[in-house]
C-alpha cells in the first residue's frame, strides 16, 4: 500500500479542535486492517537492524503505534505519560509550549543506562513533545536511536527541534 493510499484511509477534519485548524484523525486508519499493518510494517523498516532495547510511546496515540513497533523489533515496551498516570516512582520532564508548558513523565526504572531507544507518537507537528521525551530518555541514560512518527505536518517545521536524532516520518503534509 501507497504512502498516497495510506493518506487516502487518513480522515480530515476542517476547524477542529479550533477554527483554522485542519485535524488528520488516524482513527480511520487504523480501523483498516491493510492499512494499520502497513504502517507498522513501514515504521519498522528503518529501524530492524539498530538492535532497539525499548519503544517508547508517548501519550496518547502512541500507545497505539509503539507496542507494536515494539513486538516487530523484539523490544520492549515502555508508555510516556502525563502526569499522575503511573503508579511508580516517576522522573519528570517540563517544556514549553506556545502558550504555557506541559509535563512528560516516565517511570525511573523504566530505562537502563545504555539502553537503545526508538521515541514513537503519531504526529510530528512543532517538536516540543518529542523533544522532551527524548530529553528525559536522556536523562535516565538511554541512548536514542530515533524518532518513528506516522504522520508529519512539514510546514511546522517540528524536525529542526529534532536534528541530533534521526527522525523518520511514513506520511508528511505540507499544509
Amino acid at each position: 500500500m501507497t504512502c498516497d493510499a495510506l493518506k487516502k484511509l487518513i480522515r480530515e477534519i476542517p476547524d477542529y479542535p479550533k477554527p483554522g485548524i485542519l485535524f488528520y484523525d488516524i482513527t480511520t486508519l487504523i480501523k483498516d486492517r491493510v492499512g494499520f499493518a502497513r504502517v507498522i510494517d513501514q515504521m519498522t523498516a528503518p529501524h530492524l537492524d539498530k538492535n532497539i532495547d525499548l519503544v517508547l510511546g508517548i501519550e496518547a496515540r502512541g500507545f497505539i503505534f509503539g507496542p507494536a513497533l515494539a513486538y516487530r523489533l523484539n523490544a520492549g515496551f515502555i508508555p510516556v505519560r502525563k502526569p499522575k498516570k503511573l503508579p511508580g516512582e516517576t522522573v519528570k520532564w517540563t517544556y514549553d509550549l506556545e502558550y504555557g508548558t506541559d509535563t512528560l513523565e516516565i517511570h525511573k526504572d523504566a530505562i537502563k543506562p545504555g539502553q537503545r531507544v526508538l521515541i514513537v507518537d503519531d504526529l510530528l507537528a512543532t517538536g516540543g513533545t518529542a523533544q522532551a521525551c527524548g530529553a528525559l530518555a536522556k536523562s535516565l541514560g538511554a541512548e536514542i536511536c530515533g524518532l518513528g512518527f506516522v504522520v508529519e505536518l512539514t510546514f511546522l517545521n517540528g524536525r529542526q527541534k529534532l536534528a541530533p536524532y534521526d527522525v523518520f516520518s511514513l506520511l508528511q503534509y505540507d499544509k
